[in-house]
């Protein structure tokens, strides 16, 4: 079929480059508010054709948003307003307010909201890869709201992707994203922050910095006019998340004040079990 792409970033390449390669897509249109990007884009083929939002609506029979969260809930309803048959997807880390946004228009069964938990710390069309989504989970959200010929072109796309494919409420998505990504992303630049501020007296400090802390802060380079938008959106999932792990770091700093250690020692052990967790 012939999509549409508006958004061409690292998730919106990436889909591009995998629809493409595996015959899902005859053909590509680009839409993306940045001049740079679209150029960057169609050098590297990522898409065949850069047009404007009303082209890729009329020219495709699939529309896929891979724009920051603040830009869908501005321009889905735009989008719904001007498609006939056509089915809409998003790719964005909140659910709840875009959902909400759409809630009673009068083609909303075209839409069907998804959230593919895929990405790295890079952003731009350079940033694509081939095989980004492989063996990952996307999460389709409020599916009784959309039609099931919506639901089944997403699903086929998705399965392109070689995606596993769960469902759940906007809302449900909100909180659980909040505690498995979100809160990361908080953290990863919570730490980066810290140590650029030692490191302002410290010039030595990066020259110790080992693979752990490289690890640790890797999510600090992503995007700001992705994150903003994100953390904004959910703010009450990710408040309740954050003043969780503000207490368990008051813990942690207790333990290590009265020098605890047979507790300090138990709830490391505790958090190992982490381990078990993620290899299921």
């Amino acid at each position: 079929m012939n999509i549409a792409i508006i958004g061409l970033g690292l998730i919106g390449g990436s889909v591009a480059k995998d629809l493409r390669e595996r015959k899902f897509a005859n053909h590509i249109y680009g839409v993306d508010i940045n001049t740079e990007n679209a150029k960057m884009a169609l050098q590297l083929k990522i898409v065949d054709e850069i047009v404007t939002l009303e082209q890729g609506i009329n020219n495709s029979e699939l529309i896929i948003i891979a724009t920051p969260v603040d830009a869908t809930i501005s321009i889905l309803p735009e989008i719904l307003d001007n498609v006939k048959a056509q089915t809409v997807t998003d790719m964005g880390s909140t659910k709840e307010q875009i959902l909400e946004s759409v809630k009673f228009h009068q083609k909303r069964k075209n839409f069907v909201a998804s959230h593919p938990m895929a990405g790295t710390e890079f952003s731009g069309p350079s940033a694509a890869l081939s095989g980004l989504f492989e063996n990952k989970t996307t999460i389709l959200c409020d599916v009784e709201e959309s039609s099931e010929e919506a639901v089944s072109i997403v699903r086929k796309m998705y399965d392109v992707l070689k995606m596993n494919v769960v469902e759940m409420s906007g809302t449900s998505h909100d909180v659980h994203v909040a505690y498995v990504s979100h809160i990361s992303h908080i953290s990863s630049f919570a730490l980066a922050l810290t140590v650029m501020d030692i490191e302002e007296d410290e010039k030595n400090i990066f020259n110790l910095a080992s693979g752990g802390f490289e690890s640790t802060v890797r999510l600090a380079k992503s995007s700001a006019d992705m994150w903003a938008p994100i953390f904004m959106q959910n703010s009450k999932n990710v408040l309740t998340a954050l003043n969780n792990y503000i207490d368990k770091l008051q813990e942690l700093k207790i333990y290590i004040k009265e020098q605890r250690i047979s507790e300090m020692h138990n709830v490391i052990i505790k958090s190992n079990r982490i381990k078990e967790i993620l290899n299921n």
